[in-house]
Protein backbone atom coordinates (compact mmCIF):
# COMPACT_ATOMS: atom_id res chain seq x y z
CA UNK A 1 0.00 0.00 0.00
CA UNK A 2 1.31 3.69 -0.89
CA UNK A 3 1.29 6.18 1.52
CA UNK A 4 2.14 9.43 -1.12
CA UNK A 5 2.13 12.37 0.85
CA UNK A 6 2.25 16.25 -0.25
CA UNK A 7 2.58 18.88 2.62
CA UNK A 8 2.61 22.31 2.46
CA UNK A 9 4.56 24.76 5.13
CA UNK A 10 4.88 28.37 5.84
CA UNK A 11 9.09 29.17 5.30
CA UNK A 12 8.94 33.00 6.45
CA UNK A 13 12.82 33.10 6.04
CA UNK A 14 12.47 32.82 2.13
CA UNK A 15 8.77 34.15 2.04
CA UNK A 16 7.24 31.37 0.73
CA UNK A 17 5.56 27.85 0.88
CA UNK A 18 7.91 24.61 1.50
CA UNK A 19 6.54 21.59 -0.46
CA UNK A 20 7.19 17.73 0.49
CA UNK A 21 6.35 15.35 -1.44
CA UNK A 22 7.28 11.64 0.22
CA UNK A 23 6.01 7.86 -0.16
CA UNK A 24 7.07 6.30 2.92
CA UNK A 25 10.41 6.75 3.49
CA UNK A 26 11.25 7.64 0.08
CA UNK A 27 11.20 11.84 -0.39
CA UNK A 28 11.01 13.18 -4.46
CA UNK A 29 13.69 15.46 -4.95
CA UNK A 30 13.76 19.14 -5.99
CA UNK A 31 12.31 19.22 -9.78
CA UNK A 32 14.35 19.81 -12.67
CA UNK A 33 13.22 22.18 -15.60
CA UNK A 34 13.71 20.81 -18.82
CA UNK A 35 13.67 22.71 -22.49
CA UNK A 36 10.79 20.90 -24.48
CA UNK A 37 10.49 21.37 -28.34
CA UNK A 38 8.00 23.15 -29.66
CA UNK A 39 4.65 21.32 -30.40
CA UNK A 40 5.45 18.17 -28.14
CA UNK A 41 3.33 17.03 -25.71
CA UNK A 42 3.30 18.37 -22.49
CA UNK A 43 3.17 15.77 -19.27
CA UNK A 44 2.19 17.11 -15.50
CA UNK A 45 4.79 17.21 -13.21
CA UNK A 46 2.56 15.04 -10.72
CA UNK A 47 -0.66 14.28 -10.09
CA UNK A 48 -2.41 14.23 -6.67
CA UNK A 49 -5.91 12.47 -5.43
CA UNK A 50 -8.89 14.73 -4.45
CA UNK A 51 -7.96 13.92 -0.81
CA UNK A 52 -4.38 14.83 -0.97
CA UNK A 53 -5.86 18.12 -3.02
CA UNK A 54 -7.81 18.89 0.08
CA UNK A 55 -4.76 18.17 2.75
CA UNK A 56 -3.01 20.69 0.40
CA UNK A 57 -5.41 23.18 0.19
CA UNK A 58 -5.44 22.84 4.29
CA UNK A 59 -1.73 23.11 4.60
CA UNK A 60 -1.75 26.50 2.15
CA UNK A 61 -4.50 27.85 4.30
CA UNK A 62 -2.86 27.03 7.83
CA UNK A 63 0.24 28.83 6.28
CA UNK A 64 -1.94 32.07 5.54
CA UNK A 65 -2.83 31.87 2.01
CA UNK A 66 -6.61 32.81 1.04
CA UNK A 67 -7.96 32.89 -2.26
CA UNK A 68 -7.69 35.97 -4.45
CA UNK A 69 -11.59 36.22 -5.80
CA UNK A 70 -14.72 34.39 -4.89
CA UNK A 71 -17.87 34.68 -2.59
CA UNK A 72 -15.31 34.43 0.52
CA UNK A 73 -14.97 32.02 3.18
CA UNK A 74 -17.45 29.57 5.03
CA UNK A 75 -16.97 30.81 7.81
CA UNK A 76 -18.30 33.83 6.34
CA UNK A 77 -21.22 32.92 4.85
CA UNK A 78 -22.25 31.81 8.03
CA UNK A 79 -21.74 35.32 9.38
CA UNK A 80 -23.66 36.48 6.90
CA UNK A 81 -26.32 34.07 7.26
CA UNK A 82 -26.61 34.71 10.84
CA UNK A 83 -26.78 38.84 10.27
CA UNK A 84 -29.60 38.35 7.70
CA UNK A 85 -31.44 35.82 9.89
CA UNK A 86 -30.74 38.40 12.61
CA UNK A 87 -32.74 41.22 10.81
CA UNK A 88 -35.46 38.72 10.25
CA UNK A 89 -36.42 38.70 13.75
CA UNK A 90 -35.92 42.32 14.01
CA UNK A 91 -38.18 43.56 11.16
CA UNK A 92 -40.99 40.92 12.02
CA UNK A 93 -40.70 42.43 15.69
CA UNK A 94 -41.10 45.66 15.16
CA UNK A 95 -44.10 44.85 12.54
CA UNK A 96 -46.11 43.00 15.56
CA UNK A 97 -45.42 45.83 17.95
CA UNK A 98 -46.02 48.88 15.59
CA UNK A 99 -49.50 47.02 14.83
CA UNK A 100 -48.88 46.58 10.88
CA UNK A 101 -49.78 43.33 10.84
CA UNK A 102 -53.55 43.99 11.73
Amino acid sequence: MRDLQLRAYAVPWQAGIEFLLRDGNATAEPIVMKERVVGEMLRPAFVIDMAMAQVLIDDLWNAGLRPTEGSGSAGALAATQKHLEDMRKLVFEAVVVSGLNE
